[in-house]
């Protein structure tokens, strides 16, 4: 199940980053801004994935997560590859809020299935493996699409990597199994809950509210910054769009691989004896993580930036398992897809949805007196600070945890 459900969110990540790799042969072919491209990678994408990932949830908490699953796949699949047919920026504007609304049916119902199938205990380390798919998505994009976007285009980069979703699709509704209809599980279902009163109950604990102002901000930065880090490679160091995606595919791979799976076995381990763990340590990790993007921003060759950025990534990717395993502590197992369902309204929506604009923007902006390559240097670097208060909430959730604990 957990392989499976690593597959899936693989090509999750595929088809929603791909286009980090491709901003810069759209933005030859189409003739737009960087804020223009903000919108294509960021809001476009996020409107739709916010707003259905709500009800889509509540399904989950009642319904057959297998076959939402199953259709969210198809769904960002198909839209996936329409966007390698758009004839204008506004159709492939349009597509990619297909895919955004397709890929709302997949972390929620897959995240929830996790923790029921896990114990609190093992829940870290299993989510960290799941959350590799982040990373291995991001990787692929950036490497294979870069690869076929220099040698073939990048129409066809969208074309070849949205195919596979349909048979994995067809692996996925076979294989994987829904607890609730299994005997040998006990999973309650949230099907006499209003929804009012889930939302109501979620945000009165505290910890719960500072998770998710602290995922917005980590989404407002890993989504909103680092999508134009590819770009600035291009730009900053002349590399190709291949020679981009490699090293900084290859930096993320190393750091997603290590940070993943130290991240969710040092988290529990460590909450063993305090829970509050589960919320302290990203907290630490993602105030430290600042200066190691800060210093890649400078650094005066791409290799040298790669090689910081594979540090900066260990922290990036670390902090995720336990910033969800703390989620999944407080949320109460009949809300799980509808807990993680908020977190990602307000984390997609304004930190994937805005992020990308206000990194563009600014890159416009400081482009002006500057020149295209500084201004994205200086939009990056101001973007990076939000790592601090994105810290700083992690921790203040730590103190609430253990009070706000709900099986």
């Amino acid at each position: 199940m957990l392989f499976i459900l690593f597959l899936v969110g693989t090509s999750n990540y595929v088809d929603r980053n791909i286009i980090g790799v491709l901003l810069e042969p759209i933005k030859l072919e189409f003739g737009v801004s960087d804020a223009m491209l903000g919108l294509l990678s960021g809001l476009s994408f996020a409107l739709f994935y916010a707003t259905l990932g709500l009800p889509i949830a509540r399904w989950a908490d009642r319904g057959d997560r297998r076959l939402i699953i199953t259709l969210a796949l198809t769904a960002w699949s198909a839209m996936t590859m329409l966007c390698g047919v758009a004839q204008t920026f506004c159709q492939l504007a349009l597509a990619r809020v297909g895919v955004g609304a397709g890929e709302a049916g997949a972390i929620p119902p897959a995240q929830s299935l996790i923790a029921d199938y896990y114990p609190p205990e093992k829940r870290g380390k299993a989510i960290g493996i799941y959350m590799l798919s982040s990373m291995a998505g991001y990787i692929l994009g950036l490497v294979v699409g870069g690869w076929i976007a220099q040698t073939y285009g990048w129409r066809v980069a969208f074309l070849i990597v949205g195919a596979p979703g349909f048979a994995l699709a067809i692996v996925t509704y076979l294989l994987v199994r829904e607890p609730r209809y299994l005997p040998q599980f006990t999973v309650s279902s949230n099907t006499r809950e209003k929804a009012f009163n889930t939302f109501r109950a979620l945000l009165m604990k505290p910890s719960y509210r500072n998770i998710i102002y602290a995922l917005t901000l980590y989404f407002l930065m890993s989504y909103g910054a680092l999508v134009f880090t590819v770009p600035f490679m291009i730009r900053v160091h002349g590399l190709s769009v291949a020679q981009a995606g490699v090293i900084f595919g290859s930096a993320s791979a190393v750091g997603a691989v290590i940070g993943s799976v130290l991240g969710g076995g040092l988290a529990d381990r460590l909450a063993k004896k305090n829970i509050a763990w589960f919320a302290r340590l990203p907290g630490w990790g993602l105030i430290m993580a600042l200066p190691l993007y800060e210093i890649a921003l400078v650094a005066p060759t791409a290799v040298s930036m790669g090689i910081v950025l594979t540090f900066a990534g260990i922290l990036l990717t670390g902090v995720v398992p336990p910033m969800f395993a703390a989620l999944h502590v407080v949320c109460g197992s009949a809300r799980r897809a509808t807990a993680v369902a908020i977190v990602f309204f307000f984390a997609n929506l304004i930190g994937l949805g805005a992020g990308p604009v206000i990194a563009g923007y600014l890159s416009d902006y400081f482009a002006q007196f500057y020149g295209p390559a500084e201004g994205l240097r200086y939009a990056l670097m101001i973007m990076m600070v939000t790592f601090v208060p994105c810290g700083i909430f992690m921790l203040r959730a730590a103190r609430y945890l253990k009070a706000d604990a709900e099986d």
